[in-house]
């Protein structure tokens, strides 16, 4: 019965992971620009930390911040990690106001114990999510714009530890999911754009942790993550159609806008992904207190992104994003009672985005608190909630405020436990 459980539980993996990019929602006119809002592979007990992760380093936790990390899984358990997240949203241009609600599933993970000082894992995390609808009015007439999509990661990793207290590993991954971008203006001639960029690339990530003991009961750990600056596979296509004429009807009944081609490239050497860093320390004492700040960097201002008329905002540029982010834990006792054995956890971030607009950094910050729910054989159910604000300088422009509600459950199964004979 157990071996039973563990593929029923492998398959719904492999099911669900093929839906996580359709349920990412985002809820932003700023995820129009580029990729959209970009996501850094953080978990729910990581958000709720501030995003921290490059030196975390935790058996019965799963991080694919930094895959060194695997190599610290416990030899006997196979982990589970599935997260879903609902998001309030409320936006302000001027007297203008706006309220959002998205949510739904958002990653899914699992790591286990390859041979000894070797640890896998793979999964489907969110790389970037899109997702706005706005529009105004225009000289005889309105325009509206709308966007969804976002691109995901279905990776897999490995994390080797050669000698004590150093370890080192990598997630290869491939990069799926398709943007769409809509313009439609509704005038005296009214006209529908259309932007596709359909992404089928690789990508991965590479990662090193050392840890060494200050006593019996502290431990330090060091980590950095690269992500190399490559060029994306996929099609970029923009369309174009006068809503007045280009308009037929299916055999359904149903309205078909049938477009014009204006652009159909393929996206390699048009646009690229930046080389991504990323370094963290953390302190840990008697695994039952943690504390741990993270820098990333990501060199955007040299990545190429090739523009499609109609789509473009004026006067847009791409800068060097960077983001800072701390967090602690805290669990009072393993052993005691079960608000004892609950772990309680806090953070906060501040980042400087890749995306200008008019000359204006978009830039948010946000704090979070979290706590995890001890239940059966070790495993965890873990709730977060984040506050965020996102805003441009110099000039203020739109004006976002989020309350994202991250559920996450942390599965905790002894697969390699062997039975005594009887």
């Amino acid at each position: 019965m157990k071996i039973i459980n563990n593929i029923i539980a492998l398959s719904l993996l492999l099911i669900t992971s093929s839906v996580v990019a359709n349920a990412q929602t985002t809820t932003s006119p700023y995820s129009k620009l580029g990729y959209g809002i970009i996501n850094d592979n953080a978990t729910g007990i990581q958000r709720s930390m501030g995003g921290v992760g490059y030196a975390m380093q935790n058996g019965r936790q799963i991080n694919v911040m930094n895959p060194a990390s695997y190599s610290q899984v416990d030899s006997l358990t196979f982990l589970f990690d599935m997260g879903i997240d609902i998001t309030n949203s409320w936006s302000k241009e001027g007297t203008k106001k706006g309220y959002n609600l998205g949510g739904g599933l958002d990653y899914i993970t699992a790591e286990f114990r390859l041979a000894k000082n070797l640890g896998g894992a793979f999964g489907v995390v969110p790389f970037s999510s899109v997702g706005y609808s706005f529009g105004g009015d225009i000289e005889n007439g309105i325009d509206s714009r709308t966007g969804t999509g976002g691109l995901s990661e279905l990776f897999v990793g490995a994390g080797w530890q050669p000698f004590k207290g150093f370890s080192i590993g990598a997630n290869f991954s491939y990069l799926f999911g398709t943007i769409t971008n809509t313009t439609s203006v509704i005038s005296t001639s009214s006209s529908q754009f259309s932007r596709n960029l359909e992404v089928r690339d690789w990508n991965m990530r590479v990662g090193l942790q050392y840890g060494f003991n200050l006593s019996r009961k502290s431990r330090i750990v060091l980590g950095a993550t690269y992500s190399p600056k490559k060029s994306m596979h996929g099609t970029a296509l923009g369309r174009k159609a006068d809503i007045n004429q280009d308009v037929v009807f299916d055999s359904h009944h149903n309205m078909v806008v049938v477009y014009d081609t204006i652009a159909n490239m393929s996206m390699k050497g048009n646009y690229e992904l930046p080389n991504t860093f990323g370094a963290g320390i953390s302190y840990n004492y008697d695994n039952r207190f943690s504390v741990e700040a993270d820098f990333t960097y990501q060199q955007w201002s040299k990545a190429k992104y090739t523009p499609i008329n109609y789509f473009e905002v004026p006067n847009t540029k791409w800068n060097d994003r960077w983001k800072i982010a701390a967090g602690v834990s805290y669990t009072p006792n393993p052993r005691g009672s079960y608000l004892k054995r609950m772990t309680y956890r806090m953070g906060a971030f501040y980042n400087n985005d890749y995306m200008t607009v008019f000359d204006n950094n978009v830039k948010d910050y946000g704090v979070g608190v979290g706590f995890s729910f001890p239940a059966l054989n070790k495993t965890l159910v873990n709730l977060g909630v984040e506050w965020k604000h996102r805003y441009t300088t110099p000039n203020t422009l739109i004006k976002e405020d989020y309350l994202n509600v991250t559920l996450s459950v942390n599965f905790n199964e002894m697969w390699f436990w062997k039975n005594k004979i009887r």
